[in-house]
């Protein structure tokens, strides 16, 4: 059995102090948006809570669905690094960056190369390279293909939408098939919701049926997100039966927001093509913010 845990929306924190310059820009409103409301409300002790339940779990992998910083100034951008790098061994830990990862023009390419070695696929090479595009990438673990894609853009003002284009699309569905054929169970990251009226307009992913047709027709058994910070199940088409969508919130969303408190998912994945054997569980953050709720959430039940 392999157990693959899910973390999203990190917002690693607390903001640092930004030059006039670097606030000269679309980060002015997130620099704003964070003091007025984020900071009230995300914490980093949340963000330990889970990562020590997961280790407790003894959890496979662990997949983390974006946004790791929150204005992608080169401050935040070297510190996420540092966190993952705290985190284990690269081939353990897979990354899908977030709007928030690509904030302003330039914030994405510096984000990519300071975390390649969570972003780059197993036959990647090994340093980053400028021209070359990262997603979709590949990775297999034990009975596991780990398809991670990518729908960071930098944005306008207000405004927090993805992109998936063809090209990627294309690419993707070719590796999808090529890791069903391979007896592999298929699993895919990507930071904003493929799922139409699941965030507001302005927050949404343009690409929604684009991505839904490489679902379709190359396959998948399971789908990550993260990006609306809420726990939610939606489906897609696949080629036998539908294929499980699965969000989850902010993982240092404190307690007392109207948005859910800090969650992970942790998904056990068994069995063999044609027969493949997925149960889900959710562990949150208690009310008082202290700890991890032992008590587990079925995530596909009824």
């Amino acid at each position: 059995m392999f157990k693959l845990a899910h973390i999203s929306d990190v917002h690693l924190g607390p903001l640092p102090r930004l030059s006039i310059q670097e606030l000269f820009s679309k980060r002015i409103t997130g620099f704003v948006n964070w003091h007025r409301n984020r900071r009230k409300h995300l914490f980093g002790s949340t963000l330990d809570l889970l990562l020590d339940d997961i280790r407790a779990h003894q959890a496979d992998h662990l997949a983390v669905t974006g946004d790791l910083v929150n204005l992608a100034s080169g401050i935040e951008i070297r510190a996420a690094a540092a966190w993952l790098r705290a985190l284990g061994d690269p081939a353990d830990t897979s990354v899908v960056p977030g709007n928030h990862d690509a904030y302003v023009p330039g914030a994405y390419e510096k984000s990519m190369r300071a975390w390649y070695d969570y972003v780059r696929g197993d036959l990647a090479p090994p340093q980053w390279q400028e021209d070359r595009h990262i997603f979709p990438y590949l990775r297999v673990r034990d009975k596991v293909a780990i398809v991670g894609c990518s729908t960071a853009v930098a944005t306008p003002p207000f405004a927090a939408s993805g992109f998936f284009g063809a090209r990627q699309a294309r690419d993707t569905v070719n590796m999808l098939r090529a890791a069903g054929e391979a007896g592999l169970f298929r699993v895919v990251m990507i930071h904003h919701p493929p799922i139409r009226g699941a965030t507001t307009f302005y927050k949404r992913m343009i690409g929604i049926r684009r991505f839904a047709a490489v679902i379709s027709t190359g396959g998948a058994e399971l789908v990550l997100h993260g990006h609306t910070h809420l726990n939610t199940l939606h489906w897609l088409r696949g080629q036998v039966q539908p294929v499980p969508v699965v969000g989850i919130a902010s993982a240092s969303q404190g307690p007392g927001s109207i948005k859910p408190a800090a969650a992970y998912n942790l998904f056990s994945i068994d069995g063999s093509p044609g027969a493949w054997e997925l149960s889900g569980e959710r562990f949150s953050l208690n009310r008082a913010g202290d700890a991890v709720i032992q008590e587990s959430v079925d995530i596909f039940a009824p």
